[in-house]
């Protein structure tokens, strides 16, 4: 009976992955709309430096900040 309902799940998923493909329409990525003015693109320092050094950059100011600014002076004991 388990694996009858295993089946039937994957079955189905599979189906409603399958027709959202199919129903979904092109992105139309080339197309231009009126008033699209598209800038320059990011050079691959860039790119990185925005979305891979500046997250870890902030996480380290931050996770140090609150090390910094911790007032507990002992470990609070579990009761």
């Amino acid at each position: 009976m388990d694996k009858k309902n295993a089946l039937r799940a994957g079955a189905v998923t599979a189906g409603s992955a399958l027709m959202m493909l199919l129903m979904t329409s092109p992105a139309l990525a080339l197309t231009r709309d009126d008033g699209d003015d598209p800038g320059a693109g990011l050079s691959v320092g860039a790119t990185l430096g925005l979305y891979v050094a500046l997250p870890i950059v902030l996480f380290l100011v931050i996770t140090g900040l609150v090390m910094v600014l911790d007032k507990s002076d002992k470990p609070q004991k579990q009761a």
